[in-house]
């Protein structure tokens, strides 16, 4: 294991991605019966749109995706491989995208994530995003976030 790095990702990254995800999002799916819409991504299409991005230690063991609007950057999705969990991968990739934003010139970061997710929004919230709006949107019910910088 090297010191992790991360990266845009590369056609290579795509399938590891899609493990991660599957992997980091299936505990949700036994909760509430609902498949998370960063499951239903096609992450070769994000790899070539340049909106993916990898953790790598060596292996592949994060997942960014991060999408720039005119006026704030979209955290579409983050995703750490339970194997690496606890390594403070989520912390690392959580300030990637918003040193990202800042070099991009865009004042807020905004996320969602699913009302089951308590965790995460704890998290997030801890790191100053503040909720903004809930919506059930592909059956899922989400909570709406974002952080100024």
């Amino acid at each position: 294991m090297r010191d992790p790095e991360i990266r845009p990702a590369g056609p290579g990254d795509v399938a590891p991605a899609a493990r991660i995800v599957a992997a980091a999002y299936a505990g949700y799916v036994a909760m509430n019966g609902l498949v998370p819409g960063p499951m239903r991504d096609d992450y070769a299409a994000r790899q070539r749109e340049g909106v993916l991005w990898v953790l790598d230690d060596g292996a592949v063991r994060g997942v960014l995706v991060l999408i720039a609007g005119a006026d704030h950057l979209l955290l579409d999705n983050v995703a750490v491989d339970p194997a690496a969990q606890g390594m403070g991968y989520g912390r690392l990739l959580m300030d990637f995208a918003e040193s990202h934003a800042r070099r991009a010139g865009l004042p807020v970061v905004r996320l969602y994530t699913q009302e089951i997710m308590a965790r995460n929004i704890a998290i997030y919230a801890a790191r100053g995003y503040a909720e903004t709006h809930r919506a059930t949107e592909l059956g899922l019910r989400r909570v709406y976030m974002e952080k100024r910088l």
